[in-house]
């Protein structure tokens, strides 16, 4: 438990610092340095990802397909980063209390801020999937806080 808080905090004081320290290098942030905030923060997702799979599949057999793939990051991956497991084994999967999103709101007040707050779990997402050999594109839709989707597009090479 008290592990959790300790990560909400940290993400939460990452997410104002990457803002903080953009807008006092550029002043008014347009729709431009948005987007590259959204990047640095999904960039470091990724690394995260990359690194916790390397960790979590240390003693696991080789995957023998895709599905296998998603099946081990819905169940496995997705428990010991989030906290709670997949409801249904899907690319697009909605979590109806996501914990990243659960200490901003429970309406839609803040709503505009809910892609910052998500860009660094979809790059850890994201991230796992590359080391495993998909390459992928992982978006999060929120339409009623602390409520988000995630999608996963895995691309085909």
């Amino acid at each position: 438990m008290a592990d959790d808080a300790l990560f909400e905090f940290l993400h939460m004081e990452i997410v104002a610092h990457v803002y903080r320290d953009q807008q006092s290098m550029k002043g008014e942030a347009d729709n431009k340095e948005r987007s590259s905030r959204v990047s640095i923060l999904e960039g470091m997702g990724y690394r995260v990802g990359q690194g916790l799979i390397e960790r979590l599949t240390r003693d696991s057999p080789c995957f023998k397909d895709e599905l296998d793939i998603m099946k081990f990051i819905c169940k496995d991956f997705w428990t010991k980063v989030f906290r709670r497991q997949v409801d249904n084994l899907r690319t697009n999967h909605q979590d109806n209390k996501f914990n990243l999103l659960t200490q901003l709101s429970n309406g839609k007040q803040y709503l505009d801020q809910a892609p910052k707050y998500l860009a660094f779990s979809c790059g850890v997402v994201r991230g796992a999937l590359s080391n495993l050999g998909l390459e992928s594109v992982v978006t999060a839709e929120v339409s009623v806080m602390p409520s988000c989707k995630f999608q996963v597009v895995i691309q085909k090479l």
